[in-house]
C-alpha cells in the first residue's frame, strides 16, 4: 500500500472549471454623493411630476365645477317644477270658479236686462195723452203700478250690480268685495239717505192706495 498522499484526487474538475473567478470588492454606489448631473436629472423629474400633479388637480377642478353646475341646475328644475305645479293647479281651479261664477252672473245680468227693457217698454208705453175722463183713475192707478214694479226691478238691479249705483269695478276695496252688494249698498249710506230711500220705496205704495181711495169716493158720490 502507497502511503503518499495526493490532493487531485478528491477535486472535481468539471465543478472548478464552471466556477467564475470572484472580482476584487468595488466600492458601494449608494455610499457615494449624488452627482450635479444626477440632481438636475432627479429634479426635472420632480417638477415633471408637479406638473402632471396641477393638470390633473386642475382638470378635476373643472369636473367639480361641472358637477356642481349640474346639481344647481337640477335642483332649479326640481324647485321651480314643483312651484309651477302648485301655481297652476291652484290657478286652473281659480279660473274655473271665476269663469263660473262670471257665467253664473252674466245669465243673472241677461235676465235682469231683459227685466228692465221688459220694464221700460211698459213705460214707455203709457200715454196721459190718450187718457179720457172716465177711464182717468183706472189709467193713473195702472200706470202707477207699472211704475212702481219698475222702481222695484230697478232697485233690485242696483243691488245686485254695483255699476247701476255709480261704483266702478275697480274702486271697489277687497272688503266691499266679501260682503254682499246690498251690505255696501246699504252701509255706505247715511240715517237721512235711508230715510229717504224708506220714503221713495213706500212713497208709491201710499199713493196707490190713496188714489183708490179717492176711486172709491167718485164712484160713491156718482151713485
Amino acid at each position: 500500500m502507497s502511503s503518499d498522499f495526493d490532493a487531485t484526487e478528491f477535486v472535481d474538475g468539471d465543478l472548478e472549471g464552471r466556477r467564475v473567478p470572484r472580482s476584487p470588492a468595488a466600492p458601494h454606489v449608494g455610499n457615494r454623493p449624488p452627482s450635479r448631473e444626477e440632481v438636475d436629472t432627479r429634479m426635472g423629474e420632480a417638477q415633471q411630476k408637479l406638473m402632471e400633479l396641477k393638470r390633473a388637480q386642475e382638470e378635476l377642478e373643472r369636473e367639480r365645477a361641472a358637477l356642481e353646475e349640474t346639481r344647481r341646475r337640477r335642483m332649479e328644475y326640481q324647485t321651480g317644477r314643483e312651484e309651477m305645479l302648485q301655481n297652476l293647479t291652484r290657478g286652473v281651479g281659480l279660473l274655473e270658479e271665476a269663469e263660473f261664477a262670471a257665467r253664473r252672473d252674466a245669465e243673472q245680468m241677461s235676465k235682469t236686462l231683459a227685466d228692465l227693457r221688459a220694464s221700460l217698454a211698459k213705460i214707455q208705453a203709457t200715454n196721459e195723452e190718450t187718457w179720457t175722463r172716465e177711464d182717468f183713475p183706472t189709467e193713473l192707478t195702472r200706470g202707477l203700478t207699472t211704475i212702481e214694479n219698475a222702481r222695484m226691478e230697478w232697485n233690485s238691479a242696483r243691488l245686485k250690480f254695483t255699476v247701476l249705483a255709480g261704483v266702478k269695478p275697480g274702486q271697489e276695496s277687497a272688503e266691499g268685495a266679501q260682503t254682499m252688494p246690498g251690505a255696501n249698498f246699504m252701509g255706505a249710506r247715511t240715517f237721512p239717505e235711508l230715510c229717504r230711500l224708506g220714503f221713495a220705496l213706500t212713497w208709491p205704495v201710499a199713493l196707490a192706495v190713496l188714489c183708490g181711495v179717492l176711486l172709491l169716493l167718485l164712484l160713491l158720490l156718482r151713485r
